[in-house]
């Protein structure tokens, strides 16, 4: 099987590393890529945005499945772009429709799907310039404190979360009158503040049936003890201790299990991975958000779990037999700590030397995020940068060996939490 595997960070180091050890790779293509992509298949010049590019590359290479790893190219449609050309028609793109990536790329489509299907979710108003005043007056009656979304994808950093009256006025003014996130805040949804801890779960779906993958948790924040500003991500743990057997039966039975039937029961085409952003409130989850892909540092703790063949699952996805599937996880738990560039996630620099990144062992393998070779160097090429995932029996020996390592890797202006799973602790 030839795949082409579309993305450049830690997540789709950790898809390229799991499909490359399929019996059925034959050859995996990653575009564009990263530093440490090709110990697993061939970097292609090529942008996810670049739908006539990609067809021209899938044509000559004769590639039998396309994975897009990021939301950019399944929220400009490229599952539809493939299954209206008969060129590519036989080629399986694993995610949804563009219509089902709605999901993460509208806030307000997701807020009514919810609505629609009973899917608990925190209580909600939408506003944009149309309405502009009654938002006004509906944020100086909420109470504290509030959440502010830009409707559309603004690369993670679309959400505020409002302490007082006026911060919440002064948000949703700047996104709708000065577009402060561009066209993605011209619609603001206002939802209420749940309190409670969040994780991640993620559903491979091939439309009528689905199976649960290794649940993870992700800390966005800055700083240690979760404070400063929103990032991509710090650092990631599988599995969530919160979510046992009973936590994620009520995931499934209020959640994942209506998500899927109600996006069937719409008529919207999803084939892919269904990411769900919960919190646990009280015992009960709740969806925080929606994204329509694998989450990003969450994938490089969820694959070293997934014991199945990955490309058994997209196989099974194609044919519609997922229900004849079951989820092997390995037992040990995962940690991965993201290392940074120093100023992230605000102005920082590029092109610093990266050395002392240790081989692939068979309890730690460090992912590739924000790297480009240069010579016979690494060097650094975005904000988040490495991703240092270990396994062990025990979430604090696994969170050690990370730390260890994290230490033992040098470039410029490195930084990194070393409180990862500090609740847990």
């Amino acid at each position: 099987m030839n795949i082409l595997l579309l993305g450049s960070g830690g997540r789709e180091h950790a898809l390229a590393w799991k499909m490359a050890q399929s019996p059925a790779c034959t050859k995996l293509y990653i575009a564009p890529g990263n530093a440490g992509t090709p110990a697993y298949g061939e970097n292609v010049n090529l942008s996810v945005s670049d739908f006539e590019g990609i067809k021209a590359f899938c044509i000559d290479k004769q590639i039998d499945l396309l994975l897009p790893g990021s939301e950019e190219p399944l929220v400009l449609g490229i599952y539809d772009f493939f299954g209206a050309d008969p060129a590519l028609q036989h080629i399986p793109v694993i995610g949804p429709s563009k219509s089902g990536a709605r999901l993460e790329g509208s806030k307000a489509f997701a807020k009514e799907f919810m609505l629609r299907h009973n899917i608990p979710t925190a209580a909600y108003r939408e506003f944009s310039e149309a309405n502009f005043e009654e938002g006004l007056a509906y944020i100086a009656a909420h109470t504290l404190p509030v959440v502010l979304k830009a409707d559309g994808l603004a690369l993670g950093k679309g959400v505020v979360i409002a302490a007082t009256h006026e911060e919440a006025i002064a948000e949703y003014t700047e996104m709708i009158k000065s577009a402060k996130f561009g066209d993605a805040s011209k619609k603001v949804v206002v939802e209420a503040f749940l309190t409670g801890i969040e994780m991640s779960a993620f559903a491979l779906s091939d439309g009528q049936h689905y199976v649960l993958l290794p649940s993870a948790k992700d800390y966005k924040r800055i700083g240690e003890g979760d404070t400063g500003l929103n990032t991509g991500g710090m650092g990631a743990i599988s599995p969530v201790p919160f979510a046992d057997p009973g936590f994620m039966k009520k995931v499934e039975d209020r959640v994942v299990r209506p998500t899927v039937a109600g996006l069937a029961a719409e008529g919207i085409v999803y084939h892919g991975f269904i990411f769900f952003g919960l919190i646990n409130v009280e015992g009960d989850p709740f969806v925080i958000e929606y994204n329509c892909r694998m989450g990003d540092p969450e994938t490089e703790v969820v694959m070293p779990r997934l014991q199945n063949d990955l490309l058994d699952l997209f196989t099974a996805v194609k044919h519609r037999q997922l229900d004849k599937v079951t989820i092997t996880e390995d037992p040990r738990a995962a940690a991965t700590i993201m290392l940074v560039s120093g100023g992230y996630p605000e102005a920082y620099e590029k092109g610093k030397e990266i050395t002392g990144i240790p081989a692939p062992t068979a309890d730690q393998i460090v992912f590739h995020a924000g790297t480009k070779a240069d010579g016979g160097k690494t060097l650094t090429n975005g904000g988040r940068v490495l991703a240092i995932t270990s396994l062990a029996s025990d979430l604090q020996q696994a969170l050690a060996h990370s730390r260890e390592t994290a230490d033992s890797i040098s470039f410029g202006g490195k930084y990194y939490r070393r409180d990862i799973g500090y609740e847990f602790s």
